[in-house]
């Protein structure tokens, strides 16, 4: 049942080779750096076109768009950030973790981020209205709402008092995420676990984990390479009749009970935006850090029914999606 309507972008997006490029004329490249595979999360690569185009830009026609993807290997992201520094492009575009990679790799060219992260706790930015130097962004502060999945699970699955919380080691936010789920869940009264998994391999082990812990539920914490993973890891809770919450929409869509977060869709928009407004000459310096204040809580009011979960009305009311 939709209580907000979205708008789903369709595209598409094809890597040229720069030396193609450089015979359609002076066209501006905007470099591309992400953790996912290419084809992951279509929608969210037509909501950067759609970015762009608002500010003017429609790729083949008055900008190129050079893509590099590390496939979920993070240790990838070193090897390809420096490959696009190498290329000069005239603005990049980095999600979370690829954002690591380019701050290493240059501090010229103008890098926009697209983070669930605190910009300015990761050091990669002076201040959120003030960012300094060659970066700036769209931040979902997803690490720090966190606590507040937590706190949902909790008013959804009252009874469940030992709580498991997969973190991808990975990921630059990990120590944080883990940290501030152990404080929330002090307040809460609650016995939380870490499982950390990093490939597909380690999903079918941190399941089994799960089950000796005879844990009650499972907060996902935020990751590229676990949104990528959105389905399958929404098919293990539901085999192993779990109740879990994570950040992203497709979670609950594909049998997850529960997913709250910022809107990536509006989030990759507004960062194709702001790589657009630097292509047309502002600094990175000058454009404060957008905080994403879209957010979208969704429930699955069938799983929720499958494990003999009352929603309380109070929930019902605040989602933005129950899906029947």
């Amino acid at each position: 049942m939709k209580r907000r309507s979205f708008i789903n972008l369709l595209g598409g997006a094809a890597a040229w080779p720069l030396a193609a490029r450089a015979q359609q004329g002076a066209m501006p490249v905007v470099g591309f750096l992400n953790t996912r595979a290419r084809n992951d999360d279509p929608h969210l690569f037509a909501a950067f076109h759609q970015g762009l185009k608002e500010a003017g830009y429609t790729e083949g026609q008055n900008v190129a768009i050079e893509y590099r993807f590390a496939e979920n290997q993070y240790d990838r992201l070193q090897e390809l950030a420096a490959d696009l520094v190498h290329h000069q492009p005239a603005v990049i575009f980095a999600n979370g973790p690829a954002t690591v990679a380019l701050k290493a790799a240059t501090t010229t060219i103008p890098i926009i981020f697209y983070t669930g992260l605190d910009p300015v706790a990761a050091g990669w930015v002076a201040s959120l209205n003030r960012p300094g130097g060659n970066i700036t962004g769209v931040t979902t502060l997803a690490v720090e709402v966190g606590p507040k999945r937590l706190e949902l699970l909790h008013e959804l699955v009252p009874t469940a008092t030992i709580i498991a919380a997969l973190v991808n080691p990975n990921n630059p936010g990990a120590e944080t995420q883990w940290k501030d789920l152990q404080a929330a869940a002090r307040l809460l009264g609650l016995e939380i676990h870490v499982l950390y998994a990093s490939t597909e391999r380690d999903f079918d082990t941190g399941f089994a984990t799960l089950i000796q812990l005879r844990a009650g539920a499972l907060v996902i914490s935020p990751d590229p390479f676990f949104a990528s993973r959105s389905r399958q890891l929404a098919a293990l809770a539901i085999q192993n009749a779990l109740p879990a919450i994570f950040q992203y929409r497709e979670f609950t869509a594909a049998g997850g009970l529960i997913s709250y977060a910022a809107s990536f869709v509006d989030g990759y928009r507004l960062a194709g935006n702001y790589s657009g407004r630097i292509l047309k000459g502002e600094k990175p310096a000058d454009l404060p850090v957008v905080q994403s204040a879209k957010f979208e809580l969704v429930i699955n009011i069938k799983t929720a029914t499958a494990l003999g979960i009352t929603v309380p009305q109070t929930l019902l009311v605040a989602a933005d999606e129950v899906i029947e």
